[in-house]
């Protein structure tokens, strides 16, 4: 698949109007390639429970790309401003900015790859013939699955200055709006990122407790700590965009999108939900589900982008990505309890959800004028949750308490 992108760099180019940057799809291309390299040694230090080791690489990892990142687009710029470095060193491009980002994230993952595999411990490839067959029958579904998500992860913002009408926000362009749309989402990253660190941790412990006998009531218990976590982590998170947003996003402008992020993190909440629930079909191997469930997902998030962008621009694609991941959420609990019955805290895990998102869009859109009171009465929505979970929940807590210990 790399080599096919690398390949068709000049040609998408052309095709998604970006002319004569086809470099961008082959550093694409090439990062493709460097994911696929880093999977066998990450899978292994998962398989063989070196979390210090596997936590540390990821850190190591995202370190490298902050450091890129600040280097790129802040140090080296803020040199050439004061006369340190001389405009045009070693082939920079003032005018890049999406194009440092991409390598970036190029250059960290490219430099971990010999760490990781140090770490893991340099091995051979042989083909086992009597493991293949159910290996391939098994992990196939699971390979479009993540082609799937992936389409579902970015269709929103690909799609997005395609279906907004012209002018729809005044002065701004179709891209330029995509733009505000797609730096929005980086604020949504904090959930996302707590989910992929999930996942990581997750899938070990599932599959290791799957043959004890208590094991769906540990993993509904798994999934109630986790809707509590997060939910607390979406309020956070919304109540403090006044703050937090223009740390990571320079430019008033930006301010416009800020609305959809609460949304934004919802949907990454759901998808987190679903990676919990999806737990089933790697037990059954019935993983031929994951495949259509998240290609139904993929469905709905074009239909959704389609028809509420036009009308609701930044919040019509939020929705979009929302509708995705609770459909697919939705449907993977109800054929999950058919074959894997598992008993979930549905309705209040319900609850909580619907109680996070009222006190998020609450605590953002109060306005006093005053930032010491803004930052007062925005919290409290925090504190208020935290209340009601401490009340509700005390036993629960306890009981993990004293697993722990």
């Amino acid at each position: 698949m790399g080599t096919g992108i690398y390949l068709a760099g000049p040609l998408l180019a052309e095709w998604m109007d970006y002319p004569g940057q086809a470099y961008l799809f082959q550093w694409t291309a090439i990062l493709l390639v460097f994911d696929s390299v880093l999977a066998i040694p990450f899978a292994k230090l998962r398989l063989e429970n070196k979390a210090k080791t596997f936590a540390g690489a990821k850190l190591i990892n995202i370190l490298l790309n902050v450091a890129f990142n600040l280097l790129f687009l802040i140090w080296i710029p803020g040199w050439i401003d004061n006369g340190i470095l001389s405009e045009g060193i070693l082939g920079y491009q003032s005018g890049w900015r999406v194009e440092y980002i991409l390598l970036s994230n190029l250059l960290a993952n490219g430099l971990i790859i010999p760490f990781v595999w140090w770490k893991a411990g340099f091995f051979s490839f042989r083909l086992e013939k009597e493991i293949l067959q159910p290996m391939w029958t098994y992990s196939l579904p699971l390979l479009f699955m993540g082609l799937a998500g992936v389409t579902n992860e970015l269709i929103s913002r690909l799609l997005f200055e395609y279906v907004l009408p012209i002018n729809f926000y005044p002065g701004l362009s179709s891209r330029e709006a995509a733009g505000i749309f797609g730096a929005n989402f980086k604020l949504a990253i904090l959930m996302n990122l707590v989910i992929q660190a999930f996942k990581y941790a997750a899938e070990p412990f599932f599959f290791s407790k799957s043959k004890e006998k208590d094991s769906p009531k540990l993993y509904a218990q798994v999934m109630h700590a986790f809707i509590l976590f997060c939910s607390l982590l979406m309020i956070l998170i919304s109540v403090n965009l006044q703050w937090i947003g223009p740390i990571f996003l320079k430019g008033e402008v930006y301010e416009m999108g800020f609305s959809i992020v609460p949304l934004l993190l919802l949907g990454y909440l759901l998808l987190g939900i679903y990676f919990n629930l999806s737990i089933w079909f790697k037990l059954t191997d019935k993983t031929n589900y994951s495949f259509w469930i998240t290609f139904l997902g993929a469905i709905v998030s074009v239909v959704g982008i389609s028809f509420l962008v036009p009308i609701w621009g930044f919040m019509g694609a939020a929705l979009s990505t929302v509708a995705c991941y609770l459909v697919m959420a939705i449907i993977c609990y109800f054929y999950g309890q058919k074959y894997y019955p598992v008993p979930y805290q549905t309705n209040s895990g319900l609850g909580y959800l619907i109680l996070a998102f009222a006190l998020s869009y609450g605590g953002f859109y109060i306005q006093t004028g005053v930032i010491s009171l803004d930052f007062l009465i925005k919290n409290s929505g925090v504190l208020i949750f935290l209340g009601v979970v401490l009340l509700v929940e005390h036993k629960f807590i306890k009981s993990l308490i004293a697993k722990k210990s």
